[in-house]
């Protein structure tokens, strides 16, 4: 992370508890955030923690990442897919085709199958991508079927960080 601040620092600033996840100010940050206050705030159009140092932002997650292992991921992934879950068991490095396998089904998705959707009459396509791209895996003829193709070929392109819903 080009002009990211340096892990002295942030040993400095703060204190971390790999079995909460927790990132606690260790200094005086104004009348407001005192000594052992959670540091950060939870922004409303991401859902992830941001803590404010020095005029700069960082995301939480990866402060944390950073205070346990002293250097900065590409990207992060929460095994779980809680964006506050920050426990030090729950952050991994990812790609960006990793990252993108463990998300949540979308909200949108009306068959409640993640890599599903309705394909015509009484049929459903599965399909997958993989960076950056769309593949078909087919037509089934309940979303079921298509939901275990999806899930087949998810296990195998993402291992561990393929996501059933």
């Amino acid at each position: 992370m080009l002009n990211a601040i340096s892990h002295e620092r942030v040993m400095e600033l703060f204190n971390y508890d790999p079995e909460t996840g927790i990132l606690t100010w260790k200094v005086r940050r104004s009348k407001r955030f005192k000594v052992g206050h959670i540091a950060g705030t939870i922004r409303q159009k991401t859902g992830y923690r941001e803590v404010e140092i020095e005029g700069r932002y960082y995301l939480a997650h990866r402060l944390a990442w950073f205070y346990v292992h002293g250097t900065w991921a590409k990207r992060i992934d929460h095994r779980d897919g809680d964006r506050l879950n920050n426990r030090a068991a729950n952050l991994r490095e990812a790609t960006v085709s990793q990252n993108a396998a463990n998300k949540k089904m979308n909200v949108t998705n009306r068959c409640g199958f993640k890599g599903v959707r309705a394909s015509g009459r009484n049929r459903w396509r599965a399909t997958i991508e993989t960076n950056h791209k769309s593949y078909s895996l087919g037509t089934f003829g309940t979303p079921e079927e298509a939901h275990a193709a999806y899930m087949a070929a998810a296990e195998k392109l993402f291992g561990e960080f393929a996501r059933a819903a």
